[in-house]
């Protein structure tokens, strides 16, 4: 059977699989015969490269640097189809994810670094459905305050339904226009050139610390449950670790955001700003988290008047 060539197809038909173990890719010894199990090779005029399990690398003393998990493109794409690896990389790279790509007759095969192996699965399944995380722009905002009007219609903390504007949308209005609004932490998540979820993190404080708080983050409600809003969540938390940003705080449910590498933020030593909000009050510690941090989180002004 021939394969797919056609990229709409492609891209719909991706299903991204993770194959068990580590892989690494290591310099074969010059001179010494082939063995163990080699899952791949890449001869050049420096040497020989093989790609095999890092298991397997350890026992035959090779070594290595890069760590990766396997993800195999599960479409049967053709060989002189164009575009599928142009897209896979560009959605990749966007993420701030590293990738090796390898081409086989039946399927494209992806290594990527260990620890961003479930975030790239997210980008992959998401891609599928056409979904593109971008940074907010002036002209979506009327979009995006009808997108949280929507997301926010029924309480997530009731359950029942709000009676007039969501006091989110009144908020989010003033985040925009605030002095601790970020840009390029307003992000939206789009299919087919419409917004379906959106989120925003700005400035925050711990005495003199600056971090950021999130919140709100929205997803229209035709889109919930699909995984975008847990994309707007790892894009968020990458962007503010290439940013510098020492920690992102949130207030939400303490059984769902752990997923997510949120604690309690009386863990780490902060208060939140109400006492009574108790674990629901949680900080994501990224890799500037200095030690020693101790006092109570201040979000940004608009806040103080929800």
């Amino acid at each position: 059977m021939p394969g797919e060539t056609d990229l709409k197809t492609l891209l719909e038909s991706l299903h991204p699989v993770i194959r068990d173990g580590d892989y690494v890719y290591a310099l074969w010894p010059h001179g010494r015969p082939l063995e163990g199990d080699i899952e791949a090779a890449v001869r050049e005029a420096e040497g020989l490269t093989v790609v095999m399990r890092r298991d397997e690398a350890d026992r035959l003393g090779l070594a290595y640097d890069f760590v990766a998990s396997w993800i195999t493109l599960q479409i049967h794409s053709a060989l002189e189809a164009v575009g599928l690896t142009a897209a896979v990389s560009a959605a990749l790279t966007h993420a701030g994810i590293s990738c090796n790509v390898l081409a086989g007759f039946h399927h494209d095969h992806l290594l990527v670094p260990v620890a961003d192996a479930d975030r790239a699965l997210d980008v992959l399944r998401l891609l599928a459905r056409g979904l593109v995380l971008r940074t907010e722009r002036l002209e979506d905002r009327p979009e995006i305050l009808e997108l949280t009007a929507r997301a926010f219609s029924v309480s997530p903390v009731t359950g029942q339904p709000v009676e007039g504007t969501p006091l989110e949308v009144g908020l989010l209005r003033e985040l925009f226009e605030c002095d601790e609004y970020i840009p390029e932490l307003s992000i939206v998540a789009e299919i087919g050139g419409d917004i379906v979820g959106h989120a925003i993190s700005t400035r925050g404080w711990i005495g003199d610390l600056e971090l950021v708080g999130l919140g709100p983050i929205g997803v229209l409600p035709q889109f919930q449950r699909r995984g975008i809003g847990s994309a707007l969540m790892r894009e968020t938390a990458s962007r503010a670790t290439a940013a510098g940003v020492p920690a992102i705080a949130l207030l939400g449910s303490p059984l769902y955001y752990p997923r997510f590498g949120y604690v309690p933020a009386t863990s780490l030593g902060v208060e939140p700003p109400e006492t009574a909000w108790g674990d629901h009050f949680q900080l994501l510690p990224l890799p500037a988290w200095p030690d020693g941090v101790r006092g109570t989180f201040r979000y940004a002004a608009p806040f103080e008047r929800v």
